[in-house]
């Protein structure tokens, strides 16, 4: 006889998948043709800095994001400035981002689509060619600061998709 629990569960992956599949990717980010070689969970902070925008007044500026990529609630991986994702294999990519669509809320950073521009290491992140930022919470941080050269941070969770062409 199964649990209330598992019933939970079980009801619970039938509705997340299919709302999931039910709403295709923005045309923005979306990366028809490409294969998913990995799916990971980010969990981290975009941290900014007190700079002068070009207007003279102190605000927010993104200086880099530092996340810990999670697989099955297990670390194996991290994405920092560059943008850079580094895989616990050793395999590595930077990207260049080519596209982005609003994140769900004000608060969320955009959702992304990053053209692979370099490689390092053998291992699971060697063929990919385009890495998406989906599904973000938080991370965003607007507004005017006091002191130039002061950071700080905004926690965000997204999912990074890592995929290939053909």
């Amino acid at each position: 006889m199964p649990t209330f629990k598992s019933l939970a569960f079980a009801l619970f992956a039938l509705t997340s998948t299919s709302a999931f599949a039910a709403e295709p990717l923005p045309d923005a980010i979306a990366a028809p043709g490409e294969t998913v070689v990995l799916s990971v969970h980010a969990e981290g902070a975009q941290v900014y800095e007190c700079k002068a925008g070009t207007d003279g007044k102190l605000a927010w500026a993104f200086r880099e994001p530092i996340a810990t990529l999670l697989a099955e609630g297990k670390t194996i991986g991290r994405h920092y400035a560059g943008p850079n994702w580094e895989h616990a294999d050793g395999s590595a990519v930077v990207g260049k981002a080519i596209g982005n669509a609003p994140g769900a809320t004000a608060g969320d950073i955009p959702w992304l689509k990053l053209e692979v521009t370099a490689h390092r290491g053998s291992g699971v992140l060697t063929p990919v060619t385009t890495v998406q930022r989906i599904n973000t919470h938080g991370g965003k941080l607007d507004g005017a600061c006091d002191k130039a050269g002061e950071f700080k941070s905004a926690p965000y969770s997204a999912e990074y998709v890592f995929l290939r062409k053909g």
